[in-house]
């Protein structure tokens, strides 16, 4: 009986391992995919690079110890359809999370743009599957957010709060810095 619970625990981590291992594959596909959107960029079109780096956890007390230097990288593809204000975009990345372990995600969403001269604001949701190893026991699962990106031509700041969707979780406002690639391309 013993050697049958040793067994049923090691199939257990085995498949989480691999359901780890094909969620990474997963999402380096969409890397890939997003990079092959590149090769025939549209003049209006824009990818850019997301570096991850902030949360501020709200009504957190100081001594939670909850991580809110989420570094990471990730990228964003932004369509920008003629005469229209709204922006769909595609979005994949990674970071350190609140508790210091990586997350990922892939999704999409669309932003509706305020033109000031040179400067910008826009706000919309976005829609994502996403990864964490302390949550829902490491398995995907579906989010939407309310997105605000305010930026000139070639850089954005994005801001996305994040609200308290558990018991144990805090509600956050999380920061990315987003930088065009079209001019390096």
């Amino acid at each position: 009986m013993e050697n049958r619970k040793k067994l049923d625990h090691a199939c257990k981590s085995d498949v989480r391992a691999s359901r780890r291992i094909s969620l990474r594959a997963i999402l380096a596909h969409l890397l890939a995919i997003a990079a092959c959107l590149t090769t025939s960029v549209a003049a209006a079109d824009e990818l850019s690079l997301l570096i991850n780096g902030k949360a501020i956890h709200l009504g957190s007390s100081s001594s939670s110890n909850l991580n809110e230097k989420n570094w990471g990288l990730g990228l964003q593809y932004d369509w920008e359809r003629a005469n229209d204000k709204w922006r769909p975009f595609a979005t994949v990345s990674e970071f350190r999370d609140s508790n210091k372990n990586i997350s990922y995600y892939a999704g999409g969403g669309a932003l509706y743009r305020f033109q000031f001269d040179s400067a910008h604001v826009d706000v919309g949701a976005v829609g994502f599957l996403m990864v964490r190893k302390d949550f829902k026991n490491g398995d995907p699962f579906p989010g939407v957010l309310p997105v605000l990106s305010v930026g000139a031509k070639n850089v954005a700041l994005n801001i996305t709060y994040v609200p308290k969707v558990e018991p144990k979780a805090v509600p956050l406002w999380f920061f990315q810095l987003k930088v065009s690639l079209n001019s390096f391309l």
